[in-house]
């Protein structure tokens, strides 16, 4: 264990990466947890507040960031200040994109039907970053062998073709395969020659008039959405808490 943690973590400088991952990963966990006792009346708990403005976690959040971001940057990936800075970078980036639905509707809507997106934000976040920990290389770059890295052309095509299977892959409205497939090209793939989702760029400007293609991609995604929406639903709601009471009011509703 000890000589595969050298070899792929610290040889090749990952360290940093993994220590922000893991206090991304328990820092939202914590938040949660926190304004999830805050939510029910338990603990000893509170918001804070100046002066009758509730201050939002996601401002010292956006603070411990930028110090973290710029302090990673001028140190490197070796070395005790490159860790320490990670630790703050993942701390800041766990209580910034917590309330990430708060940033986009430019609302407190922690606890509302909208709030769910800054769940699936953080979970979409460590997966993302997970990938190059586990060896995945963005745009496929670990499939190309080193005779053809010496081949500019050919490398640069394998690149080029990647990128261009991501772009249409979020043309066609498919936010999570498209990130997902700059680290799994193949997923870049899928997305690609799939249907559109309604709605989404490709839908609009080139299904304009291909009627069966409008009806097909209907049809797949309401299946698709109603296969995997409620599952998707119920983990955000252990995750973040959405569904659970407050004492003497029931079931809280979406604000």
């Amino acid at each position: 264990m000890g000589h595969w943690f050298s070899r792929n973590i610290l040889e090749p400088g990952k360290l940093p990466m993994l220590l922000a991952l893991t206090s991304f990963v328990v820092t939202f966990l914590v938040t949660r947890t926190v304004t999830r006792l805050i939510r029910a009346g338990r603990g000893p708990f509170r918001n804070v507040s100046s002066g009758g403005l509730h201050i939002h976690h996601v401002v010292p959040g956006v603070v411990l960031t930028v110090l973290g971001g710029f302090g990673a940057v001028a140190s490197g990936r070796h070395g005790f200040g490159a860790c320490a800075f990670a630790v703050v970078f993942g701390i800041g980036a766990g209580l910034v994109l917590d309330e990430f639905a708060l940033i986009l509707h430019l609302d407190d809507v922690y606890w509302s039907e909208e709030g769910r997106q800054s769940v699936e934000v953080v979970v979409l976040t460590a997966a993302l970053m997970l990938l190059p920990l586990s060896g995945f290389s963005p745009l496929g770059v670990d499939d190309v062998t080193a005779e053809e890295r010496q081949d500019r052309v050919s490398f640069v095509l394998t690149l080029a073709l990647n990128f261009l299977f991501i772009l249409v892959t979020l043309a066609k409205g498919k936010l999570r395969m498209g990130l997902l497939g700059v680290f799994v090209p193949f997923l870049a793939i899928v997305g690609a020659v799939r249907l559109a989702r309604p709605g989404s760029w490709w839908w609009r400007h080139l299904y304009r008039r291909r009627h069966r293609a409008r009806a097909r991609g209907t049809v797949r995604a309401y299946r698709h959405d109603k296969r995997w929406t409620r599952l998707r639903r119920r983990v955000q709601d252990l995750i973040g808490g959405f569904q659970e009471r407050v004492p003497g009011r029931g079931p809280t509703p979406p604000s």
